[in-house]
Protein backbone atom coordinates (compact mmCIF):
# COMPACT_ATOMS: atom_id res chain seq x y z
CA UNK A 1 0.00 0.00 0.00
CA UNK A 2 2.48 2.17 0.86
CA UNK A 3 4.47 1.56 -2.34
CA UNK A 4 1.06 2.12 -3.82
CA UNK A 5 0.64 5.76 -2.08
CA UNK A 6 4.31 6.47 -3.21
CA UNK A 7 3.39 5.76 -7.23
CA UNK A 8 0.15 8.10 -6.90
CA UNK A 9 1.96 10.92 -5.12
CA UNK A 10 5.03 10.86 -7.71
CA UNK A 11 2.17 10.81 -10.77
CA UNK A 12 0.69 13.78 -9.30
CA UNK A 13 4.27 15.57 -8.99
CA UNK A 14 5.01 14.86 -12.11
CA UNK A 15 1.36 16.30 -13.55
CA UNK A 16 1.70 19.19 -11.71
CA UNK A 17 5.05 20.11 -12.12
CA UNK A 18 4.43 19.84 -16.56
CA UNK A 19 0.99 19.94 -16.71
CA UNK A 20 -0.79 17.08 -19.03
CA UNK A 21 0.91 17.37 -22.57
CA UNK A 22 1.93 14.21 -22.12
CA UNK A 23 -1.54 12.37 -21.38
CA UNK A 24 -3.68 14.85 -23.78
CA UNK A 25 -1.00 16.78 -25.64
CA UNK A 26 -0.40 16.48 -29.15
CA UNK A 27 2.36 13.59 -28.14
CA UNK A 28 0.54 11.90 -25.60
CA UNK A 29 -1.00 8.90 -25.02
CA UNK A 30 -4.35 10.31 -25.09
CA UNK A 31 -3.94 12.28 -28.00
CA UNK A 32 -7.19 13.62 -30.77
CA UNK A 33 -7.26 11.69 -33.34
CA UNK A 34 -9.94 12.92 -34.87
CA UNK A 35 -7.48 14.08 -38.38
CA UNK A 36 -4.86 10.84 -38.56
CA UNK A 37 -7.37 10.30 -41.66
CA UNK A 38 -5.85 13.14 -43.47
CA UNK A 39 -2.58 11.80 -43.22
CA UNK A 40 -3.59 8.05 -44.54
CA UNK A 41 -2.18 6.67 -47.66
CA UNK A 42 -3.47 4.37 -49.79
CA UNK A 43 -1.61 0.66 -49.64
CA UNK A 44 -0.85 -1.04 -52.61
CA UNK A 45 -3.33 -3.85 -53.89
CA UNK A 46 -3.34 -6.65 -52.68
CA UNK A 47 -1.18 -8.97 -54.96
CA UNK A 48 -2.21 -12.87 -56.16
CA UNK A 49 -0.01 -15.48 -57.06
CA UNK A 50 -0.01 -15.73 -61.11
CA UNK A 51 -1.56 -19.16 -61.06
CA UNK A 52 -4.72 -17.67 -59.23
CA UNK A 53 -7.61 -16.33 -60.95
CA UNK A 54 -10.00 -14.65 -58.91
CA UNK A 55 -12.65 -11.67 -59.19
CA UNK A 56 -11.11 -8.43 -58.96
CA UNK A 57 -10.86 -6.56 -55.80
CA UNK A 58 -11.46 -3.25 -54.94
CA UNK A 59 -10.77 -1.22 -51.48
CA UNK A 60 -14.02 -0.86 -49.79
CA UNK A 61 -13.06 2.18 -48.36
CA UNK A 62 -10.66 4.46 -50.66
CA UNK A 63 -9.28 7.39 -49.62
CA UNK A 64 -9.68 9.88 -51.70
CA UNK A 65 -6.74 11.87 -53.63
CA UNK A 66 -8.06 15.01 -53.12
CA UNK A 67 -8.14 14.66 -48.93
CA UNK A 68 -5.07 12.89 -48.45
CA UNK A 69 -2.24 15.57 -49.22
CA UNK A 70 1.15 16.54 -47.99
CA UNK A 71 0.42 19.99 -47.68
CA UNK A 72 -2.70 19.67 -45.25
CA UNK A 73 -1.47 20.60 -41.47
CA UNK A 74 -2.91 21.54 -38.27
CA UNK A 75 -6.50 21.14 -37.89
CA UNK A 76 -9.04 20.59 -40.28
CA UNK A 77 -12.37 22.46 -40.18
CA UNK A 78 -15.63 20.33 -41.61
CA UNK A 79 -17.10 21.89 -44.06
CA UNK A 80 -21.23 22.57 -43.71
CA UNK A 81 -23.42 20.02 -45.46
CA UNK A 82 -24.61 21.29 -48.44
CA UNK A 83 -28.28 22.52 -48.82
CA UNK A 84 -30.67 20.09 -49.69
CA UNK A 85 -31.44 21.10 -53.55
CA UNK A 86 -35.69 21.67 -53.83
CA UNK A 87 -37.24 20.80 -57.52
CA UNK A 88 -38.83 24.10 -58.59
CA UNK A 89 -40.85 22.22 -61.15
CA UNK A 90 -42.20 19.82 -59.07
CA UNK A 91 -45.55 19.48 -60.26
CA UNK A 92 -48.62 20.32 -57.89
CA UNK A 93 -50.35 17.21 -58.86
CA UNK A 94 -49.06 13.49 -58.62
CA UNK A 95 -50.36 9.81 -59.06
CA UNK A 96 -50.67 7.26 -56.16
CA UNK A 97 -50.64 3.67 -56.67
CA UNK A 98 -51.62 0.80 -54.39
CA UNK A 99 -52.13 -2.17 -55.66
CA UNK A 100 -54.91 -2.51 -58.45
CA UNK A 101 -56.14 1.34 -56.88
CA UNK A 102 -54.89 4.63 -58.70
CA UNK A 103 -55.77 8.03 -57.85
CA UNK A 104 -54.48 11.41 -58.22
CA UNK A 105 -52.79 13.77 -55.22
CA UNK A 106 -53.35 17.67 -55.53
CA UNK A 107 -50.99 19.58 -53.32
CA UNK A 108 -54.46 22.09 -52.95
CA UNK A 109 -57.68 21.66 -51.11
CA UNK A 110 -60.72 20.06 -52.21
CA UNK A 111 -62.54 23.12 -53.15
CA UNK A 112 -60.05 24.57 -55.35
CA UNK A 113 -59.05 21.11 -57.02
CA UNK A 114 -62.82 20.38 -57.90
CA UNK A 115 -63.76 23.10 -60.24
CA UNK A 116 -60.81 22.54 -62.39
CA UNK A 117 -61.88 18.37 -62.49
CA UNK A 118 -64.83 19.11 -63.20
CA UNK A 119 -63.86 21.50 -66.10
CA UNK A 120 -61.40 18.70 -67.26
CA UNK A 121 -64.65 16.60 -67.91
CA UNK A 122 -66.65 19.20 -69.53
CA UNK A 123 -63.54 20.28 -71.65
CA UNK A 124 -63.26 17.13 -73.13
CA UNK A 125 -67.48 16.14 -73.96
CA UNK A 126 -68.20 14.08 -70.84
CA UNK A 127 -71.64 15.51 -69.74
CA UNK A 128 -72.24 16.50 -65.78
CA UNK A 129 -75.55 14.27 -64.75
CA UNK A 130 -75.41 14.79 -61.03
CA UNK A 131 -72.75 16.73 -58.96
CA UNK A 132 -73.21 16.75 -54.91
CA UNK A 133 -70.60 19.14 -53.89
CA UNK A 134 -70.77 18.76 -50.48
CA UNK A 135 -69.46 15.69 -50.32
CA UNK A 136 -66.88 16.31 -53.31
CA UNK A 137 -68.69 14.02 -56.10
CA UNK A 138 -69.87 14.21 -59.68
CA UNK A 139 -71.35 11.27 -62.17
CA UNK A 140 -71.27 11.47 -65.83
CA UNK A 141 -73.80 10.93 -67.98
CA UNK A 142 -74.12 7.22 -70.29
CA UNK A 143 -72.31 7.81 -73.61
CA UNK A 144 -70.06 6.77 -75.72
CA UNK A 145 -66.64 7.26 -76.91
CA UNK A 146 -67.56 8.75 -80.19
CA UNK A 147 -69.98 10.82 -78.22
CA UNK A 148 -66.41 12.61 -76.59
CA UNK A 149 -64.28 15.13 -77.96
CA UNK A 150 -62.42 13.57 -80.69
CA UNK A 151 -59.01 14.07 -79.23
CA UNK A 152 -60.20 12.26 -75.85
CA UNK A 153 -61.82 9.79 -78.52
CA UNK A 154 -59.26 8.97 -79.98
CA UNK A 155 -56.68 8.97 -77.13
CA UNK A 156 -59.27 6.77 -74.94
CA UNK A 157 -59.11 3.96 -78.21
CA UNK A 158 -55.84 3.49 -78.33
CA UNK A 159 -55.30 2.66 -74.42
CA UNK A 160 -59.09 0.91 -73.13
CA UNK A 161 -59.14 -2.58 -73.25
CA UNK A 162 -62.44 -4.40 -72.60
CA UNK A 163 -64.80 -1.75 -73.92
CA UNK A 164 -67.08 -2.76 -76.89
CA UNK A 165 -67.00 -0.14 -79.82
CA UNK A 166 -70.66 1.04 -79.18
CA UNK A 167 -70.98 0.10 -75.53
CA UNK A 168 -71.48 3.10 -72.83
CA UNK A 169 -69.90 4.12 -70.13
CA UNK A 170 -70.21 7.04 -67.61
CA UNK A 171 -67.41 7.86 -64.82
CA UNK A 172 -67.71 9.37 -60.85
CA UNK A 173 -65.75 10.95 -60.01
CA UNK A 174 -64.62 12.13 -56.43
CA UNK A 175 -62.81 14.50 -54.22
CA UNK A 176 -61.44 13.58 -51.00
CA UNK A 177 -59.47 15.68 -48.04
CA UNK A 178 -55.84 14.15 -48.66
CA UNK A 179 -53.99 12.47 -45.68
CA UNK A 180 -51.52 15.73 -45.10
CA UNK A 181 -53.12 18.84 -44.62
CA UNK A 182 -54.16 20.89 -47.49
CA UNK A 183 -54.06 18.60 -50.52
CA UNK A 184 -56.65 16.62 -52.12
CA UNK A 185 -57.07 13.14 -53.57
CA UNK A 186 -59.15 12.29 -56.61
CA UNK A 187 -60.55 8.84 -57.62
CA UNK A 188 -62.37 7.85 -60.71
CA UNK A 189 -64.66 4.90 -60.51
CA UNK A 190 -65.96 3.52 -64.15
CA UNK A 191 -69.45 1.74 -65.06
CA UNK A 192 -70.52 -0.03 -68.33
CA UNK A 193 -73.50 -1.11 -70.42
CA UNK A 194 -74.69 -2.38 -73.71
CA UNK A 195 -75.49 -0.26 -76.31
CA UNK A 196 -79.30 0.60 -76.34
CA UNK A 197 -79.67 -0.81 -73.27
CA UNK A 198 -81.44 1.74 -70.81
CA UNK A 199 -80.32 -0.03 -67.31
CA UNK A 200 -79.31 2.06 -64.54
CA UNK A 201 -75.73 -0.13 -63.63
CA UNK A 202 -74.36 0.81 -60.38
CA UNK A 203 -71.56 1.11 -60.13
CA UNK A 204 -69.07 -1.89 -58.53
CA UNK A 205 -67.52 -1.40 -55.05
CA UNK A 206 -64.01 -1.61 -56.73
CA UNK A 207 -62.52 -0.78 -60.36
CA UNK A 208 -65.29 -0.92 -63.15
CA UNK A 209 -62.72 -0.79 -65.86
CA UNK A 210 -59.06 -0.20 -64.96
CA UNK A 211 -57.78 0.29 -68.08
CA UNK A 212 -60.30 3.07 -68.47
CA UNK A 213 -60.10 4.82 -65.20
CA UNK A 214 -56.07 4.66 -65.04
CA UNK A 215 -56.06 6.04 -68.88
CA UNK A 216 -58.67 9.29 -67.56
CA UNK A 217 -55.96 10.03 -64.39
CA UNK A 218 -53.88 9.87 -66.84
CA UNK A 219 -55.02 12.70 -69.12
CA UNK A 220 -56.39 14.83 -66.66
CA UNK A 221 -52.78 14.84 -64.64
CA UNK A 222 -51.20 16.12 -67.80
CA UNK A 223 -54.07 18.81 -68.07
CA UNK A 224 -54.20 19.74 -64.51
CA UNK A 225 -49.81 19.99 -64.73
CA UNK A 226 -49.93 21.94 -68.09
CA UNK A 227 -52.65 24.45 -66.20
CA UNK A 228 -50.53 24.94 -63.37
CA UNK A 229 -47.12 25.00 -65.52
CA UNK A 230 -49.24 28.05 -67.48
CA UNK A 231 -50.15 29.96 -63.81
CA UNK A 232 -54.01 28.40 -64.06
CA UNK A 233 -55.26 29.45 -60.89
CA UNK A 234 -58.63 29.11 -59.39
CA UNK A 235 -60.22 32.06 -57.48
CA UNK A 236 -62.27 31.24 -54.23
CA UNK A 237 -65.49 32.50 -56.12
CA UNK A 238 -65.22 29.20 -58.61
CA UNK A 239 -64.58 27.10 -55.68
CA UNK A 240 -67.60 28.01 -53.46
CA UNK A 241 -69.90 25.67 -54.49
CA UNK A 242 -67.95 22.87 -53.61
CA UNK A 243 -67.85 23.17 -49.64
CA UNK A 244 -71.32 25.15 -49.34
CA UNK A 245 -73.40 23.19 -46.75
CA UNK A 246 -76.56 22.08 -47.97
CA UNK A 247 -78.32 23.85 -45.27
CA UNK A 248 -77.10 26.67 -43.45
CA UNK A 249 -79.10 28.24 -40.12
CA UNK A 250 -78.81 31.14 -37.38
CA UNK A 251 -80.31 30.76 -34.59
CA UNK A 252 -79.40 30.34 -30.07
CA UNK A 253 -78.41 27.73 -28.26
CA UNK A 254 -80.43 26.90 -25.20
CA UNK A 255 -78.79 29.62 -23.45
CA UNK A 256 -79.70 32.57 -26.21
CA UNK A 257 -75.78 32.34 -27.45
CA UNK A 258 -76.05 32.86 -31.23
CA UNK A 259 -75.24 29.39 -33.19
CA UNK A 260 -74.78 28.95 -36.86
CA UNK A 261 -75.60 25.44 -37.98
CA UNK A 262 -74.34 23.81 -41.47
CA UNK A 263 -75.50 20.53 -43.06
CA UNK A 264 -72.52 19.28 -44.14
CA UNK A 265 -69.60 17.07 -42.63
CA UNK A 266 -67.12 17.93 -41.19
CA UNK A 267 -64.30 18.24 -43.87
CA UNK A 268 -66.41 20.62 -46.00
CA UNK A 269 -67.43 22.58 -42.92
CA UNK A 270 -64.29 23.28 -41.87
CA UNK A 271 -63.11 23.76 -45.63
CA UNK A 272 -66.08 26.47 -46.43
CA UNK A 273 -65.74 28.42 -42.96
CA UNK A 274 -62.33 29.08 -43.77
CA UNK A 275 -62.89 30.30 -47.43
CA UNK A 276 -65.41 32.73 -45.63
CA UNK A 277 -63.64 34.31 -43.30
CA UNK A 278 -60.99 34.60 -46.02
CA UNK A 279 -64.17 36.21 -48.04
CA UNK A 280 -65.04 38.21 -45.42
CA UNK A 281 -61.60 40.15 -44.96
CA UNK A 282 -60.84 38.34 -41.35
CA UNK A 283 -57.81 37.90 -40.47
CA UNK A 284 -56.46 34.14 -39.46
CA UNK A 285 -53.88 33.78 -37.23
CA UNK A 286 -53.78 30.22 -36.21
CA UNK A 287 -55.76 26.98 -36.55
CA UNK A 288 -55.95 23.45 -35.37
CA UNK A 289 -58.13 21.32 -37.39
CA UNK A 290 -57.53 18.87 -34.72
CA UNK A 291 -59.68 20.32 -32.51
CA UNK A 292 -61.78 22.67 -34.78
CA UNK A 293 -60.97 25.70 -34.09
CA UNK A 294 -59.62 28.82 -35.92
CA UNK A 295 -58.12 32.01 -34.01
CA UNK A 296 -59.61 35.06 -35.69
CA UNK A 297 -58.62 38.84 -34.94
CA UNK A 298 -61.26 41.25 -35.90
CA UNK A 299 -58.77 44.38 -35.92
CA UNK A 300 -56.80 43.26 -38.71
CA UNK A 301 -57.31 42.23 -42.79
CA UNK A 302 -57.56 38.99 -43.95
CA UNK A 303 -53.50 37.72 -44.83
CA UNK A 304 -52.87 37.08 -48.20
CA UNK A 305 -50.49 34.76 -49.82
CA UNK A 306 -47.30 36.40 -49.78
CA UNK A 307 -48.30 39.36 -48.44
CA UNK A 308 -45.42 42.40 -48.32
CA UNK A 309 -45.41 46.14 -47.25
CA UNK A 310 -45.90 48.32 -50.05
CA UNK A 311 -44.12 51.43 -51.04
CA UNK A 312 -45.16 53.57 -48.87
CA UNK A 313 -45.14 51.58 -45.92
CA UNK A 314 -42.09 50.13 -46.55
CA UNK A 315 -40.38 54.25 -46.41
CA UNK A 316 -42.28 55.05 -43.61
CA UNK A 317 -41.23 52.31 -41.01
CA UNK A 318 -42.93 49.31 -42.85
CA UNK A 319 -45.67 47.01 -41.17
CA UNK A 320 -46.86 47.18 -37.92
CA UNK A 321 -44.82 45.83 -35.49
CA UNK A 322 -45.55 42.63 -33.13
CA UNK A 323 -46.43 44.88 -29.93
CA UNK A 324 -48.84 47.27 -32.38
CA UNK A 325 -50.81 44.84 -33.23
CA UNK A 326 -51.25 42.83 -29.65
CA UNK A 327 -52.01 46.29 -28.67
CA UNK A 328 -55.19 46.80 -30.72
CA UNK A 329 -56.06 43.36 -31.65
CA UNK A 330 -59.67 42.11 -31.10
CA UNK A 331 -58.68 38.03 -30.80
CA UNK A 332 -62.01 35.32 -30.97
CA UNK A 333 -61.67 31.41 -31.27
CA UNK A 334 -64.48 30.01 -34.12
CA UNK A 335 -65.16 26.79 -32.83
CA UNK A 336 -66.74 23.38 -35.03
CA UNK A 337 -68.41 20.63 -33.41
CA UNK A 338 -69.79 17.56 -35.78
CA UNK A 339 -73.41 16.88 -34.02
CA UNK A 340 -74.78 14.23 -36.04
CA UNK A 341 -75.19 14.82 -39.72
CA UNK A 342 -74.45 18.81 -39.37
CA UNK A 343 -71.56 21.05 -37.67
CA UNK A 344 -72.34 24.19 -35.42
CA UNK A 345 -69.94 26.82 -35.30
CA UNK A 346 -69.49 29.43 -32.37
CA UNK A 347 -67.64 31.81 -31.27
CA UNK A 348 -65.67 32.03 -28.10
CA UNK A 349 -63.46 34.67 -26.42
CA UNK A 350 -60.88 32.03 -25.06
CA UNK A 351 -61.45 28.67 -24.07
CA UNK A 352 -63.28 29.49 -20.94
CA UNK A 353 -65.06 32.37 -22.14
CA UNK A 354 -68.46 32.96 -24.80
CA UNK A 355 -68.16 35.45 -26.78
CA UNK A 356 -69.97 38.77 -26.60
CA UNK A 357 -73.52 37.79 -28.53
CA UNK A 358 -73.27 40.80 -30.89
CA UNK A 359 -69.72 40.27 -31.30
CA UNK A 360 -70.32 36.51 -31.59
CA UNK A 361 -73.59 36.98 -34.02
CA UNK A 362 -71.92 39.40 -36.36
CA UNK A 363 -69.01 37.01 -37.04
CA UNK A 364 -71.17 34.35 -37.60
CA UNK A 365 -73.15 36.54 -39.65
CA UNK A 366 -70.48 36.89 -42.17
CA UNK A 367 -69.62 33.56 -42.05
CA UNK A 368 -73.34 32.74 -43.06
CA UNK A 369 -73.26 35.43 -46.01
CA UNK A 370 -70.04 33.93 -47.68
CA UNK A 371 -70.94 30.22 -47.72
CA UNK A 372 -73.03 30.26 -50.69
Amino acid sequence: MKRLGGLSALALIISSTSGCGWIYGEDGYFRDRGSDYLAARQTAPMQLPANVTAKRLDPLLPVPQQVASSTVEGEYEVPRPQALAVRADASEFSLQKSGESRWLVAQRVPAEVWPIARQFFEDNGFRIAAERPQIGEFVTSWQRFDQLSTSMAQRLSGRVSGVAADAETRVRVRIEPGVQRNTSEVFVLSAERPAGSSADVAFASGSGNSSLEAALLDEMLVSLARSAEQGGSVSLLAARDFDAPSRVSLSEDGNGNPLLSLGADFDRAWSGVGRSLEMADVRIDDLNRSIGVYYINLAEGAQKKDEKPGFFASLFGGAPDKEAIDARAERYQVRLTAVGDSVQVTVEKDLNTIAPADVARRILGLIQENLG
